[in-house]
């Protein structure tokens, strides 16, 4: 029946806005853009894809309701060093668990973003 995930998508409010924060400062790469009555733009990442939308019927970005997208990266503290020093807002300070290192910021938009580091593989 379900065989992967196609997509996870967060709703935005400013699309220019949102997509400087995901190109500029956490250094996505757009792979497809689509412009109708609203805005679609699409990251893929290894394993999956990352999509923003203005399509007012998708909700409205928060950062207490919802889905939240992990980021896998290399190093959790020094990539909230790096966030923070761009003025990125940090709603959750690196905390370790048994198998991972994680941090949550903020993006332009409000929306919750979960950076995650593997410490101990399952």
């Amino acid at each position: 029946m379900i065989k992967r995930i196609a997509f996870t998508v967060y709703p935005v409010t400013d699309m220019p806005r949102a997509r400087r924060f995901y190109e500029e400062i956490l250094g996505l790469r757009m792979a497809r853009r689509e412009s109708h009555e609203f805005e679609w733009v699409e990251y893929d990442l290894d394993g999956g894809t990352f999509a923003l939308t203005n399509l007012k019927e998708g909700g409205a970005p928060s950062a207490d309701a919802g889905g939240s997208i992990a980021f896998e990266v290399q190093n959790v503290d020094d990539t909230i060093e790096q966030l923070r020093a761009k003025g990125v807002r940090v709603k959750l300070e690196p905390l370790s668990t048994p198998v991972c290192r994680l941090a949550v910021i903020l993006d332009s938009e409000g929306n919750a973003l979960t950076l995650h580091q593997v410490t101990q593989p399952w």
